[in-house]
């Protein structure tokens, strides 16, 4: 059945911050501009040792927004941003967002062929980007960009910078040759826009914020429309959520995912600037020994991330050494968290995970886990606040207790549509405005809802479903498994088998030992019928094993 709103936001406050003197902000620039002022002297974003605080952050911000629309930017203008987690980030969107302007998230690792095509699509006329990536966007054509800038590793860290980025291009040779003529540096304009004079637009709740891409429910990469008043939407829902947990201006999270992706964007960046809170930036979260050795010397509160990186942290022989006694709550989305992970992850930082579940549509966050968990369910927890959910069969009827449906999605943080494309929009909706996630899962006891897999990765064996998801948390208990991807193909007898592709913790496992534990783990037909090793799977980028790939 259906299941109604949740909860409601305490009324007059739809975004935060708001006083009984003065009417809830409604944008997002706004809601940043206040934090900055509320918390002007409080660090906001820590990186490679250097601290920036939230008068600096709003300054910078402003002498950006000032150039931009110096330029000729107008409301809607789409400006792409193709930063690492740097100070660069914050400053940039901010300042786009003030300026009026539509932020557009590019991956700094595109190959220039999907650079081009998003930027193309997006009809992008500003780009900043890390001159590590700059080659790239050399070898792309794009008609309306009218503008590339671009910034350093040590930009806004003033000498200590200055030497960073002469070690980055001289002794490490960390960045390729490049050319583009008429880019400009980052700082450079920013100084220029000292100088310039500042128009307040008159943005609502309607005008976009992000144009944030997905590979979507189906088809090529789309961009979600997402407004100031889904992101608002979402930032208040989360924080209704949190509140009783977390403490304006006193919280430390450390954002080790990318904050281009809607994750880390929301959940790290937006959120935790809303709340005043100190937030440590992991440019490279792939050096784990460097990751460990950073949260050593920062003593976190909430900390964000994904299974592997999870997984990964724990592996490490030094994580297990560091002070947690300041740790109150860890988030866990972008993909299913393995039980023998969650339950190492609080045996070690003495906090549990809290599962929550989202996608770039919805802004992105649809559930989250009660931040009173003691131990690990397995369920992503509770819908939002103003969040309807509906399990539905692919005829559109709602499943009964128990089953298994497509999780459809209903609420303020719901994207407006797909960029340009009415037909995928019209297509992603049922007709009484639920989004379809393309994600599988059942209702348990207590109204928690449980993720069972993407519907595109369920594999049919002999007319039973298999869900990857189940296969994985298992094969991923064995000890020697350092990691493990499952997915189906063709067979001529059941119409699909499992595959299953494993990553050895140790080189003496063997494809009989690891299908004689399976036998005594899984009935039968969830039996992988084949078994692939090799040294690692393919992730995206914020950690999650890409099946669509190892199909591929």
């Amino acid at each position: 059945m259906k299941r109604p709103i949740v909860a409601q936001a305490d009324e007059g406050q739809e975004s935060g911050f708001s006083s009984q003197n003065e009417a809830p902000v409604q944008t997002l620039d706004r809601l940043l501009g206040q934090s900055c002022r509320t918390y002007a002297a409080h660090p906001a974003f820590l990186c490679l040792g250097h601290s920036f605080c939230y008068a600096q952050i709003e300054q910078s911000a402003l002498h950006f927004a000032s150039w931009l629309q110096a330029q000729g930017l107008s409301s809607g203008t789409r400006v792409a941003v193709m930063l690492p987690n740097l100070p660069q980030y914050p400053v940039a969107i901010y300042g786009i967002l003030r300026a009026g302007g539509v932020v557009v998230n590019c991956n700094p690792l595109y190959t220039p062929r999907e650079l081009e095509f998003q930027l193309r699509d997006a009809e992008v006329e500003y780009l900043l980007v890390l001159e590590n990536f700059a080659h790239t966007v050399a070898d792309i054509r794009v008609p309306s960009l009218r503008h590339i800038i671009v910034t350093q590793v040590g930009d806004f860290m003033g000498f200590r910078g200055i030497i960073l980025n002469q070690i980055l291009h001289y002794w490490k040779k960390a960045i390729p040759p490049w050319t583009l003529p008429g880019a400009q540096p980052f700082n450079t304009i920013l100084s220029q826009g000292a100088q310039l004079p500042f128009t307040c637009p008159s943005l609502t709740a309607d005008h976009l914020a992000f144009l944030q891409y997905t590979g979507g429910t189906t088809g090529r990469a789309k961009g979600a429309m997402l407004s100031h008043g889904n992101i608002m939407a979402n930032l208040t829902q989360v924080g209704e959520w949190v509140k009783d947990a977390l403490v304006p201006g006193e919280e430390r999270v450390v954002t080790a995912l990318p904050l281009y992706h809607i994750f880390a964007l929301t959940a790290n960046c937006l959120l935790f600037w809303k709340l005043g809170a100190t937030n440590l930036l992991i440019p490279n979260p792939r050096d784990i020994p460097a990751l460990v050795k950073t949260l050593s010397r920062f003593p976190m509160t909430v900390f964000t991330g994904v299974n592997t990186l999870f997984a990964a942290l724990l592996h490490h022989p030094r994580f297990s050494q560091i002070d947690f006694s300041h740790f109150k709550a860890t988030l866990g989305g972008g993909m299913a968290v393995q039980p023998e992970i969650a339950e190492k992850w609080a045996r070690v930082t003495g906090c549990p995970i809290n599962q929550a579940y989202g996608l770039t549509e919805t802004s992105p966050a649809v559930t989250l886990h009660p931040m009173t968990l003691e131990g690990f369910d397995g369920s992503i927890g509770h819908a939002l606040p103003e969040t309807e959910i509906s399990l539905r069969t692919d005829e559109g009827h709602e499943v009964g207790e128990g089953e298994s449906g497509e999780i459809c999605v209903r609420g303020p943080q719901v994207m407006k549509g797909y960029w340009q494309q009415a037909e995928e929009s019209t297509a992603v909706f049922w007709p009484d405005g639920f989004l379809k996630t393309g994600d599988i899962g059942r209702w348990g006891p207590g109204e928690m809802l449980f993720l069972l897999d993407r519907k595109k990765d369920m594999i049919k064996v002999s007319g039973f479903n298999v869900y990857p998801n189940e296969i994985e948390a298992v094969i991923s208990q064995h000890p020697d498994v350092q990691e493990v991807a499952a997915i189906g193909v063709d067979d001529p007898h059941s119409g699909q088998a499992i595959k299953v592709f494993v990553v050895r913790r140790h080189p003496q496992l063997t494809t009989e030992s690891l299908l004689t534990y399976c036998h005594h783990q899984l009935t039968g037909y969830k039996i992988p019928r084949q078994v692939e090793f090799r040294d690692s799977l393919p992730h995206s980028t914020i950690g999650k094993v890409l099946r669509r790939a190892l199909k591929e």
